[in-house]
């Protein structure tokens, strides 16, 4: 359900739960997180989901069974912001609930036209992941961020533009070739050179 290729230097991981909307199970986010953790090796990481959502967070039964509190999702957010390569989020559509923590790590964002944005952690009675409020208001200020985590607000995909929320729009057969044209220069640095430019900003 969590799929992991390899190719120079790219490692592309895809969720792949289509009939249920890609959300995730205690097994799936602990081996996100493990291949987060892993690809400090990798020069860039592209992350996206299998089908037209991108991951509906939790799986809701798994998450009354305690993964909504799971240190596994701050591990794969800490992991993926540390990653010395480029990370690059392709929303092939929505995001929602904790999925959202590893996006915010990202670097980059893209999205297709389809994708929608929301964490409904205040109506579901949950709290976000320790990190993921203060990633999102770095990104979209935190007015912003409080109509998403505390009024509940679906985002669509051109407001989360005009936000800065996501980089870039396209379609969905062009998101994977689009992320790959955003890498390119990472791809082509010497491997330090990349890690120190990506130092340099906060």
């Amino acid at each position: 359900m969590i799929g992991l290729d390899k190719e120079g230097g790219v490692w592309t991981v895809r969720i792949d739960r289509r009939d249920k909307a890609n959300a995730l199970t205690a097994e799936m986010l602990t081996r996100l997180a493990d291949i987060a953790e892993d690809a400090a090796e990798a020069r860039v990481l592209i992350l996206t989901g299998a089908g037209e959502v991108f991951s509906a967070g939790a799986d809701l039964d798994a998450a009354r069974a305690g993964l909504a509190t799971s240190p596994d999702w701050e591990r794969l957010s800490g992991a993926i912001a540390a990653l010395p390569g480029l990370s690059i989020a392709a929303l092939n559509g929505p995001v929602a609930g904790g999925a959202l923590g590893m996006v915010l790590a990202c670097d980059l964002r893209i999205a297709t036209s389809e994708t929608r944005i929301f964490y409904p952690v205040m109506k579901l009675g949950f709290l976000p992941q320790p990190s993921d409020p203060a990633r999102l208001a770095a990104l979209v200020g935190p007015a912003r961020a409080k109509l998403i985590l505390m009024a509940g607000q679906k985002i669509d995909a051109h407001t989360a533009r005009a936000w800065g929320l996501v980089n870039a729009l396209c379609a969905r057969d062009a998101l994977l070739p689009t992320a790959h044209a955003l890498a390119a220069d990472t791809l082509q640095a010497a491997p330090d050179h990349a890690t120190a430019i990506k130092s340099m900003i906060p």
